[in-house]
């Protein structure tokens, strides 16, 4: 039997609503008729999921389906144990523990609504204590510190315990604050004294610590009051499906959309990326093409207070949900949106600017495939030209009819423009790669592979079936890297495994990336509701329906994809992963297949192993990595922060320190020049390639766009430095050696000792 259509493997979550948000709607539909779905998506995970556990079914000792339910539920509502006590949770346990089963196949949500209730009034009352809270003066000079992270923490027993804990918390926050505030004051003096400069908005002065604290919180008692009855429906049913495993999801009409975006690097808007900054909506970029970059009028740090569409009236929209307000910027390809907008660039904050911009469909070009040729100096081996290319994700345009974009067909263009350029050797960066689309990830196998099996899949049911490669044709048989780290996950560990596998790639990056083994469709709720049902859009489940594994029979779950060469990373760490998640499913093996290995490139891994594990000894980068990682991994076991100012500003001067020497140490060593050309889609054919510089950071995705009240953040200024880059560079000039038709003996890069 052949997979459901549209098989997708998105491992971590999806982009945030302000960067992709759905199409405006005529009416948004209330909350009536979601009972109904409640019931049809309960029946749908029931029937349908991977694990086929019934609500009813016992998962654990004396723990059922449905009290999973709710502690999943409760955990997404208050996943820092800070506002329910353990009196509001036990009472929630002895109303629902035993009949939430029957609640939600009967359509009855009165459970979630009152749980949701319970939130809203704890909220509002913690909100008011915070305020008399931040009456009160605080000296910062006691030894007691605070828990950073309480998601493992037991809830407070009672309402006087909750009182304590958000004592600490509270003047832990507003202590952050006050070190904001400080390091942004040393920072202006440095740029000429104008504190506009380095706030977050060069529009307005910074808010006192105080009034920071009081706003964050009076903004959440709001957003929890402006969400309807819709949006915690929602919030419910992705506890329910989430409570099967980590990447089953209920999407509604708005998220589906959000997905089917990011899955097609295309939407209908104004091409601007927002984020919420102070209660506004803040441009933090706007894409390149689309039609607020054409349009020239609205610019980066520009806050949105009001938005109208075509000629009708403006709606406020400041302490507006960042994914409202884009939903009313979005809308239909030609209409016009009108911004209210106070520039960056404008003395008197009062003063607005009104933009009128007509939507069209906008390219998200930051999230497609691109590469760079990079010349590598190598005193050892010689010098090497190498194709870099880089993959955010296994995107695939599956709704839109005519030209299809796809991961394969972009990676080829890039691929044969590279050759064009003569690489000798072809580096795929897979870091942070989620995943995507399960065919594109066997169509882009077949690109380095002659036909032939490339992942096995199982259902529920046991049935075993190969998904394969049928083209013979191989666009790249020379020597090729994969790197990885442990945000490279399902079709990103599809790819790498056939690649390892057929002994066609070197692994490189983290011990192993992310484990994700799961198979997921997306699946419209509303074809599967009742003909009687209420007429409506309905969403859709994202439901884990198979597991995935490798030719040679292991699965890639909670094991994923270990790399033939570990280099040291930020991101090695046990607390990314499958297996940090909960709910997992469990890792298990299948028989092998029978597969014809195309390479042997394995057996050049010990020597490439260890001229680079040589470099990186030597290598004072790799050094910072591995101290800034135990420093991280201490923090994280330690859990706890100072409130004690004095102590605070220590750490942060020993942190300055520290980036201060390491500034001065790279700027006196010497590392191997390396002049690189980037190609993009749109450049894939240009006669001549542009260079571009390695010392500047990549762009960055919304996700990694978060502001930062973190005083001893690095200055912008700073060079970007990839280690784990310049490495795989080398450690791919000693392959491009090794397999060439003289190789020659791969040493280490390291300098030679001085003669006395």
């Amino acid at each position: 039997m052949r997979p459901l259509l549209n098989v997708l493997l998105a491992s971590c979550s999806l982009l945030a609503a302000s960067l992709s948000a759905a199409p405006t709607k005529d009416q948004e539909p209330d909350a009536s008729g979601y009972g109904e779905i409640a019931t049809t998506v309960a029946r749908m995970l029931e029937s349908a999921h991977y694990s086929r556990t019934r609500l009813n079914q016992e998962v654990a000792p004396a723990v059922t389906q449905a009290r999973r339910v709710l502690d999943t539920y409760l955990e997404q509502l208050d996943y820092n144990r800070l506002f329910f006590t353990q009196q509001d949770i036990d009472e929630f346990a002895t109303a629902y523990g035993n009949s939430l089963q029957d609640d939600i196949l009967l359509g009855n949500l009165e459970p979630a609504w009152k749980i949701y209730d319970r939130l809203k009034l704890r909220v509002a009352e913690r909100v008011d204590k915070i305020n008399q809270l931040l009456d009160q003066e605080f000296t910062f000079d006691s030894n007691r510190t605070v828990k950073i992270n309480r998601e493992k923490e037991p809830w407070p027993a009672n309402e006087q315990e909750a009182d304590r804990l958000w004592a600490e918390r509270i003047e832990a926050e507003l202590l952050q604050a006050v070190l904001a505030e400080k390091t942004m004051e040393e920072t202006a003096q440095k740029s000429g004294g104008n504190t506009n400069n380095v706030s977050a908005s060069a529009s307005r002065p910074p808010r006192p610590p105080k009034e920071t604290v009081k706003k964050r919180y009076e903004r959440l008692r709001k957003t929890l009051e402006e969400e309807t009855r819709e949006d915690q429906a929602t919030a419910f049913l992705s506890a329910l499906a989430r409570s099967y495993d980590p990447h089953s999801e209920y999407m509604s009409p708005r998220a589906l959309d959000n997905f089917n975006i990011q899955m097609g690097l295309s939407l209908v808007g104004i091409g601007a990326v927002l984020r919420t900054d102070d209660g506004y909506a803040k441009v933090v970029e706007l894409v390149p093409g689309g039609p607020a970059d054409k349009g020239g009028k609205l610019k980066v740090n520009d806050r949105i207070v009001g938005v109208a569409q075509g000629n009708e009236d403006f709606e406020d929209v400041v302490d507006m949900k960042l994914d409202r307000v884009v939903e009313r910027i979005r809308g239909k390809k030609g209409t016009t949106v009108r911004l209210q907008v106070q520039p960056a660039s404008a003395v008197d904050p009062s003063k607005l600017e009104v933009i009128t911009i007509v939507r069209d469909e906008v390219e998200l070009k930051d999230q497609q495939a691109k590469a760079q040729v990079i010349d590598v100096e190598n005193e050892k081996t010689g010098d090497s030209r190498i194709g870099w290319l880089t993959l955010p994700s296994f995107y695939a345009n599956m709704n839109q009819k005519g030209q299809q974009r796809s991961t394969t067909q972009d990676v080829s263009a890039l691929l044969k423009r590279l050759k064009k350029e003569n690489i000798e050797g072809l580096v795929i960066d897979l870091r942070g790669d989620s995943g995507g689309s399960l065919d594109e990830a066997i169509r882009m196998t077949g690109l380095f592979i002659p036909r032939g099996p490339v992942v096995q899949v199982k259902d529920t049911n046991g049935n075993l079936e190969a998904h394969n490669d049928r083209d013979p044709g191989v666009l790249w048989d020379g020597p090729l890297i994969v790197l990885m780290n442990r945000g490279s996950a399902s079709a990103s560990e599809i790819f790498a495994a056939a690649l390892q596998d057929y002994g066609r790639a070197v692994i490189v990056g983290d011990e192993q990336s992310f484990g994700k083994g799961t198979v997921q469709t997306l699946l419209d709720v509303q074809r599967f509701m009742p003909l009687f049902a209420q007429s409506r859009d309905a969403g859709a489940v994202k439901l884990t329906i198979q597991k995935f594994y490798r030719v040679k029979g292991g699965s890639t779950q909670l094991k994923g994809v270990a790399s033939d060469i570990v280099l040291p990373s930020l991101t090695d760490q046990p607390e990314i992963g499958e297996g940090s998640l909960k709910n997992p499913l469990d890792y298990d093996e299948v028989p092998v297949r029978n597969f014809n290995p195309t390479g042997t490139i394995g057996d050049l891994v010990p020597q490439l192993s260890s001229a680079s594990a040589a470099r990186v000894e030597n290598n004072p980068d790799f050094a910072y990595i591995l101290e800034d990682r135990e420093r991280l991994l201490e923090r994280i076991r330690e859990n706890l922060v100072s409130l004690n100012k004095t102590e605070r500003l220590s750490e942060i001067e020993q942190d300055k320190a520290r980036r201060e020497a390491r500034l001065a140490e790279r700027k006196q060593r010497q590392v191997p020049e390396m002049v690189a050309y980037e190609i993009t889609l749109d450049t894939v054919d240009a006669p001549k390639l542009a260079q571009v510089s390695l010392d500047k950071p990549p762009k960055r995705s919304y996700e990694e766009q978060e502001e930062t009240e973190d005083p001893s953040a690095p200055d912008q200024e700073e060079p970007f430095v990839d280690p784990v880059r310049d490495e795989t560079l080398l450690i791919m000039s000693d392959l491009i050696q090794l397999q060439s038709p003289q190789p020659v003996t791969v040493k280490a890069n390291v300098a030679e000792p001085s003669a006395p």
